[in-house]
């Protein structure tokens, strides 16, 4: 029999904030046929990861371990076991996608939710990779965006906002895109056209229209979750089919607008099928993740401290 290996991992005992959490000991399970384990090199941090233990919520098991994405090294393989990219060996680099327990040293997931590490990344920036990358195209598609369109974005700076301008980019779809006057930067970064939201918005979207000769507003996807947000794109998209949000579901539901969940079964279904063109466009180098921090994996309260503070600047990872 092979030896127990033991590792560290993030786990919630009871509903409750990241303060509650214990960073403890626990054993790895061996990999079963169909199983990889991997030695985490990074674990992207997100908003979900915290507000999927902070209550009690059907099918949220406790003690529940914490974060969705990794990104490292395989050290076990169950028999006859590929994962979603191919062949897998032990020392290969790879990362994983709607895991249970990223905040770890070590873990054993399905080889499903496992790809190549795409080269061009280092493993903070693939462990970060694929839940916002699949948001944003799930966000596109969701509006049907087609080459040629404009499109007006809300929280374009932010890590979803970002995949979704290069992704319109590469599919030749203009984005207008709201930020924080701090933050016009990064939308132009990514070849969006930056509005500061605030009071106005509606009035300084138009004249962006103008001056880049765009007459109308195909579609408006809300990263933002604002009632600015909403108004502004029930005031300049006439299909209310073509809005669509991942903060506001309340108010899609008011107003007969899309609101997307990776909760949702085919909306998951979607993410997953896109995984392999997100980690092909990041090895060609034309899907980049913005970072703004990488804390010690013991310092994961501190880390989700920092992103609830709002306007990180980039995606967050915990490493070992």
């Amino acid at each position: 029999m092979a030896p127990q290996r033991t590792a560290l991992h993030w786990v919630a005992i009871e509903p409750g904030t990241p303060d509650a959490w214990r960073f403890e000991e626990y054993e790895v399970a061996a990999p079963a046929p169909g199983e990889v384990t991997i030695r985490v090199r990074a674990a992207g941090v997100n908003p979900a990861d915290a507000k999927h233990v902070a209550s009690a919520r059907p099918g949220v098991e406790f003690p529940a371990p914490i974060g969705y994405e990794v990104s490292g090294v395989v050290t076990a393989v169950g028999a006859d076991t590929e994962i979603v990219t191919g062949p897998v060996a032990v020392g290969d680099e790879v990362i994983a996608f709607r895991v249970n327990g990223g905040y770890a040293t070590e873990l054993t997931v399905p080889a499903q939710k496992v790809l190549r590490k795409p080269a061009a990344l280092t493993h903070a920036e693939a462990a970060n990779l694929l839940l916002a990358g699949s948001t944003a195209s799930a966000m596109l598609h969701a509006v049907d965006a087609r080459p040629g369109e404009t499109l007006l974005l809300h929280a374009a700076s932010g890590s979803v906002g970002a995949s979704v301008l290069q992704q319109a980019a590469a599919r030749g779809i203009r984005i207008i895109g709201t930020a924080s006057p701090a933050r016009l930067d990064a939308v132009r970064r990514f070849g969006g056209v930056p509005v500061p939201y605030g009071e106005g918005l509606a009035g300084r979207i138009r004249a962006a229209m103008e001056e880049a000769g765009v007459e109308t507003i195909d579609a408006a996807l809300d990263a933002a979750g604002t009632a600015e947000a909403t108004e502004t794109s029930l005031a300049l998209v006439g299909d209310r089919r073509r809005i669509v949000t991942i903060a506001a579901p309340r108010h899609a539901a008011e107003h007969g607008f899309q609101a997307s969940s990776g909760s949702d079964p085919e909306t998951a279904r979607f993410r997953d099928a896109v995984r392999i063109r997100l980690v092909e466009a990041a090895e060609r180098g034309d899907l980049v993740v913005p970072m703004a921090r990488e804390y010690p994996l013991s310092q994961a309260p501190e880390a989700l401290r920092f992103l609830a503070e709002g306007h990180p600047g980039g995606k967050i990872a915990l490493v070992p």
